[in-house]
């Protein structure tokens, strides 16, 4: 077998999507969890049974402290049993976030992260990594074939099909850069909010010299997390006259009552890209995953 495509149980679905689209065989690992919090996975007899020439794992990283030792025991075992090649399609990858130490002390995990995937794997595909002090995914993940793509050309195409004349904002400065590449893919008016953070939880936002009255606004943002900022970001909007707040992310990690918080600052809809399953989502990643997995195979 050339190459196999290998995943979990909870990414079945967007696995067996990507599997499809590059024609390749699919299959899922088991895993069990012991009373004490350890793992115990078991591959398939596809990835034993005469092992592929390329493993291809399929594991978004949203919560990702768990699936980084599922990371390490599949990828060394893969190694023991023969496989040439190793690529994980991670479309949401942990701990980018964590780019820069404020404190001392502090442990930039970014680059830690980044290595510890670079000696595992040969190759790693990504989704709009959040990649703010560095522009480049290999300077993270010292791969060469480190492939960062992007959702916002496919999530303005949903806005464009959903919402007439739309406006997009950016809630913080951090999201210019998606908010401006949604907007050149399909033509859109667009803006950027600033924000000064207070801790986890608390923000502060200021809109951006544009009027927003009578418009359909589409906040627009790689991540949402905690949905304060986006949450704040509606009131201000409503208050200022928009006709109607909508939310479209790549990463839909939403923690704890992040939609609950969204939905009473009166965001009608939200859509996200399926790189982290959830009941928001609109786009399939696919097509766009193939397109960067295929030439690595």
């Amino acid at each position: 077998m050339a190459a196999l495509v290998l995943h979990f149980a909870d990414e079945r679905t967007a696995a067996t999507r990507l599997a499809s689209a590059c024609a390749l065989p699919v299959a899922e690992i088991a895993s069990h969890r012991f009373p004490d919090e350890e793992l115990k996975l078991t591959l398939p007899d596809a990835a034993v049974d005469g092992p592929p020439d390329t493993l291809v794992l399929y594991r978004s990283l949203d919560r990702p402290n768990d699936k980084l030792v599922e990371l390490l025991l599949v990828a060394r075992h893969a190694r023991q049993l023969g496989v040439r090649q190793l690529l994980l399609v991670a479309p949401y990858l942990g701990y980018m976030r964590q780019d820069i130490a404020f404190h001392p002390g502090e442990i930039v995990s970014q680059k830690i992260v980044g290595a510890f995937l670079a000696e595992l794997f040969d190759g790693l595909i990504t989704v709009d990594p959040h990649l703010h002090r560095i522009s480049r995914l290999q300077e993270a993940v010292p791969l060469t074939a480190a492939i960062a793509l992007s959702a916002a050309p496919s999530l303005a195409e949903l806005v464009n099909q959903r919402r007439q004349r739309p406006l997009l904002i950016g809630p913080d400065a951090e999201s210019a850069q998606w908010v401006e590449s949604a907007a050149r893919a399909r033509d859109l008016e667009y803006a950027v909010c600033s924000k000064v953070r207070h801790g986890d939880t608390q923000v502060e936002i200021a809109l951006p010299a544009v009027d927003v009255s009578g418009r359909e606004i589409v906040l627009l943002d790689d991540v949402a997390s905690s949905g304060r900022t986006l949450a704040a970001a509606a009131r201000l909007l409503l208050a200022a006259g928009a006709r109607s707040v909508d939310v479209a992310v790549t990463h839909a990690l939403f923690a704890g009552d992040a939609l609950q918080v969204m939905t009473a600052a009166g965001i009608a809809e939200v859509w996200s890209t399926d790189c982290i399953a959830h009941s928001s989502n609109a786009v399939p990643m696919a097509p766009i995953l193939a397109g960067a997995l295929l030439p690595l195979l």
